[in-house]
């Protein structure tokens, strides 16, 4: 896999040669502060943790994707030696709900199972072995009852949650209902149920405090709203419960599983001892959400010239047993179903229902993932139907500046949606392989594949996709951080969770920028700090990145006040570079620690983005703060009589705002290219009669770097958003939305099959008759 940055482009182009770069600050490749110990296996992640007196637990989950529960007997289980304590509904003594964005689904099932997995109880013992064996032996009798696992059947169905069975409905209405074109197609598409799959499965440990309440040290990705849940499920104020970060183990989603961390707070409570939890990759599954699975129903209208008229969906999301973020994720499946094009009439509808099913939540790209690859596949039906080039079908129709989404909102930031697609388009194709036995390697189903180079067929398909950046439908997107200077080091804290996006190398590289100072710590996180919120969509950059910025300029302007007043000017016509302070004039030449003179400042800010509004009863409003846009070309190599598929090169051009960090965006673009490909062709939790099947890495394909494609970054178009700190856009959803579907519209162009459904199953790319 080769990952090659061939143009960057930017608002004003100049014909002078780029200045060279400062050896630190934003702009520039500063590596992670953890890369050395990430790399030699010392950095210290949930599952290396230990405590003096330590206990395990082990958690019993549902054999049933749906039962009533008659009776739970702990009594076997606290009798076996070792054991400390058995936990179940009943020893919960707070609020027993609990979910990310709906409080709906208990801490340990009392009455009613609603999902395979769901956690009925939890032990705590001296040895693992011991823990996982008293689990084991909690007696639970199950009324089995049938579960409901089509989506389509849950609106007739018998209610399985005291909220119902409809978590949302949305219906978008914006334009001419009676709008119709000379053309139209139709499709019917369905996503399957992704998993985020996190290198590391969840672990944790959990330490009573004297004042009766407990520390948590869990690689959560949003410790303040983890924090306040737990304080709630175990009767505490918010005081008595800290939650401390470790390192994490990469984040594609919400990190931690909220049912994972509060039997571990129950237990450690209950024996006054500290309890360790280490999940199996089988727990791992059965616990945290997944990517909604999803049925999409698509009819787009365009005139003879292949300008779109209307478009007409229906999106179905299978939330599984809880609401989780189900009701956000709808709304972005709803605003983006039609993509980035102009559609001047639009109508859409959209719900999100409870089943017995896995529960979804927030995974990269929520929403705006299923309907990308739906409505590109509209797309590619309206080209064939014209007898027009795919990429020239989308360039018509390609969103802008000034434009109105479906939604009644207007795209103020850059929208360079054509500008990307042309890049992509005009980039050179590669090669073709050569027929010869060394080659072999190229063919689909690689090294030992049994196919034949005569089956093979080469096709070029293309993706637009868009995504959201923060919150949405007036979500309070809000973070805090604080910048000290002491002894020429300066420290930030803030509690931004470092999951692998670079939050803590970007909050470095804007101190350095600002404040001249080349060592910069970033403080550990934990929830005595002020909250920074989750770290998701891009928010870190915009919100924390921000919050980090107006902090160190507050703390400038604190360092170069006394300089201005002593030589009579004002601090605008003094600079900081490379740790001195000058004046415009050269009068003024000093050093940041000989102004410092043994002081130490610091300065606390917050960063809040301008409000949203909630969508109202037909679709319509100010719903996103901001957007972010990609192109990609994707050529696939198929053998039409296997149905295997080689993904060849991925081309890809992006808005992104401004590089702050060019090693680190281009390794995020690449990461999330690389993820779309196993959305595309392997990743399928199966769920049969509601059942996980398989539910580890070997049932649960992850690409890995041999199925890892040429990824080539052909263009980044920094258009910067006037609305953003430093005008940086976030970059790692939006590939992992747009791949899936650029590869498929590759396959349909290889094979002539429609491709109606991801993950690409080997049936649906086979070509009979040839």
């Amino acid at each position: 896999m080769t990952n090659e940055t061939v143009t960057t482009t930017t608002a004003a182009d100049s014909a002078d040669p780029a200045p060279e770069p400062p050896p630190h600050g934003l702009g520039v490749s500063l590596p992670p502060a953890d890369a050395r110990a990430k790399t030699e296996g010392t950095f210290p992640y949930a599952a290396d943790l230990w405590a003096e007196g330590l206990l395990w637990a082990a958690v019993l989950r549902s054999p049933h994707p749906h039962a009533r529960i008659v009776s739970i007997d702990t009594t076997h289980a606290r009798e076996m030696p070792g054991v400390r304590a058995v936990v179940t509904a009943e020893d919960v003594p707070g609020t027993p709900l609990h979910g990310r964005g709906t409080a709906d689904r208990p801490v340990f099932a009392a009455e009613v199972v609603r999902h395979h997995g769901e956690p009925i109880a939890a032990v705590a013992a001296d040895h693992p072995d011991t823990a996982r064996m008293a689990a084991a032996a909690v007696i639970v009798e199950y009324e089995v009852l049938d579960p409901v696992i089509d989506p389509e059947q849950a609106f007739e169905a018998e209610p399985l949650h005291p909220d119902g069975n409809l978590i949302r409905h949305i219906p978008l209405h914006h334009g001419d209902p009676d709008a119709a074109g000379e053309i139209v197609v139709e499709g019917q598409y369905r996503i399957g149920r992704a998993d985020p799959a996190p290198i590391g499965a969840e672990a944790g440990l959990a330490v009573p405090r004297p004042d009766g309440g407990v520390e948590l040290y869990l690689a959560s990705t949003d410790p303040h709203t983890d924090r306040n849940t737990a304080a709630a499920c175990f009767g505490l104020s918010l005081e008595q419960v800290k939650i401390v970060v470790t390192g994490v183990p990469g984040a594609t989603a919400d990190r931690e599983d909220q049912g994972f961390q509060l039997p571990l707070g129950l237990l450690a409570l209950k024996t006054g001892c500290p309890v360790k939890l280490t999940a199996t990759r089988e727990e791992s599954f059965l616990g945290h959400a997944h990517r909604h699975p999803t049925l999409l129903r698509y009819r787009h209208h365009a005139d003879a010239e292949g300008k779109l008229v209307k478009v007409e969906a229906q999106i179905l999301l299978d939330a599984g047993a809880y609401a989780d973020t189900s009701a956000e994720s709808l709304a972005a499946a709803v605003s983006f179903a039609c993509g980035p094009y102009v559609v001047p009439n639009a109508f859409i509808e959209g719900w999100a229902v409870r089943t017995n099913n896995p529960p979804s939540g927030h995974v990269r790209g929520e929403g705006a993932m299923q309907v990308c690859a739906a409505y590109e596949a509209q797309m590619d039906k309206l080209a064939k139907k014209l007898g027009l080039d795919p990429a020239e079908i989308r360039l018509r129709n390609a969103l802008a500046t000034g434009d109105v989404l479906p939604i009644g909102q207007t795209v103020t930031c850059p929208a360079p949606v054509a500008e990307l697609l042309q890049a992509v388009r005009d980039f050179p194709l590669p090669a073709l392989p050569k027929d010869t036995p060394e080659d072999e390697w190229l063919l689909p189903g690689g090294p030992e594949g049994a196919g034949e180079p005569g089956a093979v067929r080469r096709g070029v398909g293309y993706g637009l996709g868009m995504v959201h950046m923060l919150g949405i439908e007036g979500a309070d997107e809000v973070s805090t951080a604080t910048v000290k200077v002491h002894d020429g080091i300066a420290t930030v804290l803030c509690a931004a969770v470092e999951t692998g996006q670079g939050f803590t190398t970007l909050a470095r590289q804007i101190v350095q920028e600002t404040l001249g100072i080349d060592e910069v710590h970033v403080a550990p996180v934990d929830t005595d700090q002020p909250p920074a919120g989750a770290g998701c969509r891009g928010r870190h950059t915009w919100v924390s990145g921000g919050a980090v910025e107006r902090a160190a300029k507050m703390v400038r302007t604190q360092l170069l006040q006394p300089l201005a007043h002593k030589f009579g000017m004002s601090t605008e016509l003094l600079q900081i570079t490379d740790g001195k302070i000058t004046s415009y004039d050269g009068v003024l030449s000093t050093t940041v620690t000989e102004a410092m003179d043994g002081k130490e400042l610091w300065a606390t800010a917050q960063c809040r983005p301008h409000p949203t509004e909630p969508l109202n009863a037909e679709g319509q409003g100010d719903a996103f703060v901001g957007l972010a846009f990609c192109a990609i070309r994707a050529v696939v190599d198929v053998d039409i009589e296997l149905g295997s598929v080689r993904v060849v090169e991925l081309a890809v051009a992006q808005d992104v705002g401004r590089v702050l960090n060019p090693a680190q965006l281009n390794a995020r673009i690449e990461a999330g290219v690389t993820q779309g490909v196993g959305i595309a062709l392997t990743e399928n939790l199966r769920t049969p009669r509601g059942l996980i099947r398989h539910p580890d890495l070997t049932g649960y394909a992850l690409p890995t770097a041999l199925d890892a494609p040429d990824i080539r970054i052909v263009k980044l178009v920094e258009e910067r958003d006037v609305v953003a700190p430093f005008g940086a856009k976030s970059v790692s959803a939006v590939p992992v939305v747009t791949s899936p579907a650029a590869i498929a519209s590759a396959v349909r162009a290889a094979t002539g099959r429609p491709v109606n459904r991801l993950p690409i199953r080997p049936q649906a790319a086979v070509v009979t008759g040839q």
